[in-house]
């Protein structure tokens, strides 16, 4: 394979749609929410990504078998206004290059099914275990921003720091090139540990903006499974409880 390879479906009819962006990134906030999604919703498979800026890798399912790594794009028609588009995947892009042409694909894929809006959805790490459901926001009209504020959406000068790195980030910017508006929510996260409470935030506001509903009792139940594994890591940094050969922290990563 020496360029991004789509493998596709037959293509749905969908109603003025939008794009859900959720690919892996910092603590795999935005990868949590677009997989709960496209689990809970039902939401039907129509194209397959493959890509030489992947990493060169297979995946091992539980049979033994095994799958090239790929980003998998869903639709589901809703009762609403927009149907959903939502983009998963198993990784971003290996290299500097790779994001830039994987997200024109993506982009070339919001204009073929002439969508007008994506929201991009990842983690916006501190470095430090915390207690709080906020969400960031950035976007790249002014408009959009108000409109996000509308929903409870926090957009903090200079947050982040360092800028969007990756899909979420050049979604905007290169969607901005073609007339496409984008936003990015973040959910606050540590930034070291997979975070389905974080995710929750994330998804509680994406519906309210997108108007439907989400059963969220798998996501509340992965939070409640780490929150005991956040009580551990906070007892060990206080010097309270030991690290012993047998303590399962494997939801570290």
């Amino acid at each position: 394979m020496i360029k991004t390879t789509i493998i596709r479906s037959k293509k749905p009819r969908l109603k003025d749609p939008i794009l859900i962006e959720g690919l892996p990134g910092v603590g795999h906030v935005g990868k949590l929410v677009a997989e709960h999604m496209v689990a809970e919703l039902g939401a039907k498979k129509i194209m397959e990504i493959f890509s030489p800026h992947f990493p060169p890798q297979v995946i091992v399912e539980d049979d033994g078998t095994v799958r090239l790594v790929s980003n998998e794009l869903y639709a589901y028609k809703t009762k609403g206004k927009h149907d959903l588009l939502i983009l998963v995947g198993d990784h971003q892009s290996t290299s500097n290059e790779g994001h830039y042409e994987l997200c024109g694909v993506f982009l070339d894929i919001v204009e073929e099914f002439k969508v007008k809006r994506v929201y991009a959805l990842g983690g916006y790490g501190v470095g430090q275990l915390v207690e709080t459901d906020t969400v960031l926001g950035a976007a790249n009209n002014i408009e959009l921003v108000r409109e996000l504020k509308e929903f409870g959406v926090e957009f903090r000068a200079n947050e982040p720091g360092g800028g969007i790195v990756g899909a979420s980030g050049l979604m905007l910017g290169l969607g901005a090139l073609r007339g496409i508006e984008a936003a990015c929510l973040m959910g606050v996260t540590s930034g070291y540990l997979v975070d389905p409470k974080s995710a929750q935030a994330v998804l509680k506001v994406l519906c309210k903006i997108l108007e439907i509903d989400v059963d969220m009792a798998a996501l509340e139940e992965r939070a409640a499974e780490m929150e005991k594994i956040v009580a551990k890591l906070r007892e060990m940094e206080e010097g309270k409880t030991p690290v012993t050969s047998d303590e399962d922290l494997r939801y570290i990563g």
